[in-house]
């Protein structure tokens, strides 16, 4: 069902339900008569055609397909939207070609190398649909093509995967870089959004909040990561059992993706080094402890 979920936007949930996509994906439309759809999300055929009978029951088309990152549960449904509207597809856009990749480190996320906008959107750049303002804000963390979007006379933003209620965001090296997530939750703190809507579960009212608890809960992790290495801990697998004792043992190769994220960061800025490659079985050692 798409229903109203703000001034001039709207929303409707497509049945992926799962451990990273929570309730499922949620597609958003914003404005009314010629519209914009953002993430169409999997390639669904039920999904794409209740979302297409709602609009053509109010003699609304799709001119515009927005996307956030080119994970398939956001972006694979973008070419049979796009064949059977003949929308234009804007995104940030990646440099690679191809099919559908290998599963990333994670085991649960596939890059959507297929996807290449028809127009590249830059950081800030603005665009309208009808009457109304959308600005792309550039966000990677979780994907290095993560964008967001901001509706400014709403004062809502589509946070994606970057900001979700009911969860942190996977960082998970290559695709993910903990750095550039950092640098990402710190691009949200001056904005006077006042309400999120995320790629997956409910709004996130107050979410200058969220964003400095995500910010002190990254940092408090990063923290640990370092005790670990001052007591000799070198090495991700020795590190992860330290601190997610009380983790589900099964869930630990997903921990140590973080871990190692983490990790990647403290070497970007001078507090760790490895003898050799960096990599997920290195040996790490703090810098000037």
């Amino acid at each position: 069902m798409l229903e109203t979920v703000s001034a001039g936007l709207r929303r409707i949930v497509a049945d992926n339900d799962g451990p990273f996509t929570f309730k499922g994906t949620n597609t958003y439309v914003i404005g009314h008569g010629d519209v914009a759809v953002v993430d169409p999300g999997p390639d669904d055929e039920r999904h794409r055609k209740a979302l297409l009978t709602a609009l053509a029951e109010k003699g609304e088309r799709v001119t515009l397909i927005l996307l956030t990152h080119a994970h398939p549960d956001h972006s694979a449904g973008i070419p049979a939207l796009k064949a059977l509207t003949g929308a234009v597809t804007l995104g940030f856009g990646r440099d690679n070609t191809g099919t559908v990749s290998p599963q990333t480190p994670s085991g649960k996320d596939l890059i959507d190398v297929r996807f290449k906008p028809d127009k590249r959107l830059a950081d800030d750049e603005r665009l309208s649909v009808g009457n109304m303002n959308v600005v792309a804000l550039h966000t990677p963390g979780h994907a290095p093509d993560h964008l967001c979007f901001a509706l400014p006379e709403a004062k809502v933003l589509l946070s994606g995967d970057h900001i979700m209620g009911w969860n942190t965001s996977v960082v998970a090296p290559p695709e993910g870089n903990m750095g550039d997530y950092f640098k990402s939750l710190e691009k949200l703190l001056p904005r006077d959004e006042t309400v999120y809507f995320p790629g997956h579960g409910g709004r996130v009212e107050e979410p200058q909040r969220l964003v400095k608890a995500f910010i002190v809960h990254r940092r408090w992790r990063e923290a640990e990561i370092i005790q670990c290495l001052r007591d000799g801990l070198s090495t991700v697998h020795r590190i992860v059992p330290r601190i997610y004792a009380q983790l589900d043992s099964a869930l630990h190769g997903a921990a140590a993706l973080s871990v190692y994220a983490h990790i990647e960061r403290l070497h970007e800025i001078g507090r760790v080094q490895s003898p050799g490659r960096l990599a997920m079985e290195s040996e790490f050692y703090l810098i000037g402890d």
